[in-house]
């Protein structure tokens, strides 16, 4: 039986995670409130538990030492990712897009995202590609099955990369997955995800859109230069982990520095250009964002430590008996709430020495925690961020999008089951 202090626990983690959902509502930001959460929970759990203050500390260091790694990782890809779009990096790809056909722009649109989205992160390519989308279709509704096949793709194309999607990138950090292995495995079924509502669109889209202004190529100097090394930087994590079993975030410290070297050689004699230099972009980074994710995973860290999720895991296990259907039922469950702290307390449910690394349920809770959130525009960030640039409303979302991104979330789980 739990002790009261862990039920004390549990309800203040709840009513944290009320308040992350009803954020607009409130007028109180998400980061505010799972800080306030995490060291509620964890102070609750260091005056109430009879363990010795040693063993305490020893657990809470460890959790710390697991998070930092992922922080100091989105906030380096951040910062590379950051520096390629000040220096216009990004107008190679956008150049690429010079048709008024509405089904060809669909699929230009979609598969940029979508590989895009690999290497960088769906966040940050559903900003960009909307930005992109405002220049090339001038009416807001025209433009509204374009915006919900990036947020489709961009979350679809990040989940089968290991730097793609900050759940993947959890799981890979924590060691459930290698990075060969999971974009084996979960290619095609993340394709056949964005490939079903795509089709579906298509059928549903005709004629052109009307010819948009010629693009201003915003590139900078040096820009095909650092874009070159910002996607070599990020592509490069994951050999520098194989070949030296170091941490990813060392690596994108790596390729954060050489950018930083590269960049202030190019621009230190150039006043007007400090805009370009690492200094300053360290103040476009979401830092409250990096903050969220802080709160919330050590708030789910408690519930771990005091057994919360392992009972979870349990009672799954014993009701639902079926890893498939846990792993679709989590992916389901994340168009709903945020996919960070579904992942997280996923594992903490289910250790390692029984579900090793690279175990068919990683790769599964990676694809549906990555593509399932697309179901509704509030289960991912780049829903949220569409929501926020375009100020689409929750039912019109659902109404266009939910029903044929549903049903690719189901056919690539199966794909990935006949496999």
């Amino acid at each position: 039986m739990f002790e009261l202090f862990i039920f004390v626990i549990i309800a203040l983690f709840i009513l944290g995670y009320v308040g992350i959902i009803l954020e607009h509502p409130l007028k109180i930001n998400k980061s505010a409130i799972a800080l306030l959460t995490a060291t509620l929970c964890w102070a609750i759990y260091f005056v109430s538990s009879d363990a010795s203050l040693a063993d305490k500390m020893l657990g809470f260091s460890s959790h710390v030492s697991d998070v930092a790694q992922i922080l100091f990782f989105l906030m380096g890809a951040m910062a590379i990712v950051e520096l390629v779009d000040s220096h216009g990096g990004f107008s190679l790809i956008t150049d690429l897009i010079r048709t008024t056909s509405k089904r060809k722009t669909l699929w230009i649109i979609a598969l940029i995202a979508f590989f895009l989205s690999s290497v960088l992160d769906n966040l940050t390519t559903t900003i960009l590609m909307v930005s992109l989308l405002r220049k090339l279709v001038r009416e807001k509704e025209d433009r509204y099955f374009l915006c919900f096949i990036v947020v489709v793709a961009a979350n679809a194309g990040g989940a089968w990369t290991p730097i793609g999607d900050v759940t993947t990138t959890m799981l890979w950090i924590n060691g459930q997955l290698t990075s060969l292995a999971v974009m084996k495995s979960l290619f095609l079924p993340s394709l056949v995800s964005l490939l079903v509502p795509l089709v579906i669109y298509t059928f549903q889209l005709k004629g052109k859109y009307p010819k948009a202004e010629k693009l201003e190529n915003p590139r900078q100097p040096g820009g095909k230069l650092v874009f070159c090394l910002g996607v070599l930087s990020l592509v490069f994590v994951p050999v520098f982990k194989a070949i030296t079993g170091l941490p990813p975030f060392m690596g994108i410290l790596i390729g954060l520095a050489v950018l930083w070297v590269v960049t202030d050689l190019m621009h230190h004699k150039h006043e007007e250009r400090h805009f370009l230099r690492v200094p300053h972009i360290f103040s476009k980074i979401d830092t409250s964002g990096v903050l969220f994710f802080l709160g919330i995973l050590l708030a789910v860290n408690t519930l771990e430590t005091v057994g919360v999720l392992q009972a979870i895991a349990s009672w799954l296990n014993s009701t639902v008996q079926s890893l498939p259907l846990i792993a679709t039922f989590i992916g389901l469950v994340s168009a709903l709430i945020d996919n960070v702290p579904l992942v997280a307390a996923t594992m903490g449910m289910y250790p390692l020495a029984i579900f090793p690394t690279d175990h068919s349920f990683w790769h599964m809770i990676a694809y549906a925690a990555g593509t399932g959130g697309s179901i509704l525009i509030i289960g991912s960030a780049a829903g949220v961020a569409l929501m926020g640039l375009e100020k689409v409303d929750f039912i019109s979302y659902l109404k266009k999008a939910s029903l044929p991104t549903l049903i690719g979330y189901l056919a690539g789980m199966g794909v990935y089951l006949l496999l």
